[in-house]
């Protein structure tokens, strides 16, 4: 990040986020998450899905960082649901299934409908990997289900539908503090907007975020989403009282 005052906003924000601390499903469920992580290291497929996304760029902050977080929180968030009410016999593939979604949800991100687009590019991509067809079916329904405030397709399959629920759910984890931490600067870092700008559209951006934390869908989702929302409306709270700080950037 050349901008020098971009910089500086970075790092407040970063700081901030440091009081505010790491939301509480990172240490409620550590453990998920480490195993989400193995599973997710030791998978081929998952290198060969990357090596093809990666090609893809980064969209305003939705690239590689991005989608290796939602990829990891959504195989969480499958071992803990399924921990609650098994659906499958082999957890492990339905995480796996999880981190492909999350990994490929993106992948039309410029565009618009990008749900349902990104969902159409995921259904060629993936027809050259080692899945079902019901495998590949369940991932690119899930993609196409993943934007807020759009109409969602139920799905038949309770497994297909806890994919679904989970993809949505480990993305808008993303509304939170990283989305002050990271997303906002790879935005503007395209744009180079004055931070003037940035703070005149601010607060109707903050009540965007707010009208999220009532759509998660799975139930690790609305017991840990809120505190996601909340920690990175703090964050852009403190922030936007920061804002005099930044006079003539």
């Amino acid at each position: 990040m050349d901008n020098p005052a971009y910089l500086r906003a970075k790092n407040l924000t970063e700081k901030i986020a440091a009081e505010v601390g790491d939301p509480e499903f990172y240490r409620h469920h550590h453990v998920a998450v480490s195993e989400s992580a193995r599973l997710y290291e030791n998978a081929p497929m998952i290198r060969d899905c990357l090596e093809i996304v990666s090609g893809y760029g980064d969209c305003y902050g939705h690239g590689l960082t991005h989608i290796r977080k939602v990829a990891l929180d959504a195989g969480a968030i499958i071992l803990i649901e399924l921990k609650r009410e098994p659906l499958t016999p082999d957890s492990g593939r339905l995480v796996r299934l999880a981190h492909l979604a999350g990994l490929l949800h993106d992948v039309r991100r410029r565009e618009k409908n990008h749900a349902k687009r990104g969902a159409e590019e995921a259904a060629g991509i993936l027809a050259h990997f080692d899945l079902s067809k019901g495998e590949s079916t369940a991932i690119v329904r899930a993609i196409a289900n993943h934007e807020a405030f759009q109409p969602q397709e139920p799905l038949e399959n309770p497994a297909d539908q806890l994919l679904s629920d989970t993809l949505y759910d480990a993305d808008k984890f993303r509304w939170g503090p990283d989305n002050f931490t990271e997303t906002l600067w790879a935005m503007l870092a395209s744009r180079q907007a004055p931070l003037s700008v940035v703070f005149k559209h601010f607060l109707p951006g903050l009540e965007g975020i707010r009208r999220v934390r009532d759509t998660f869908r799975t139930e690790t989702g609305r017991i840990y989403g809120p505190d996601f929302i909340d920690r990175g409306l703090e964050i852009g709270r403190r922030f936007y009282e920061a804002r005099s700080s930044f006079h003539g950037d």
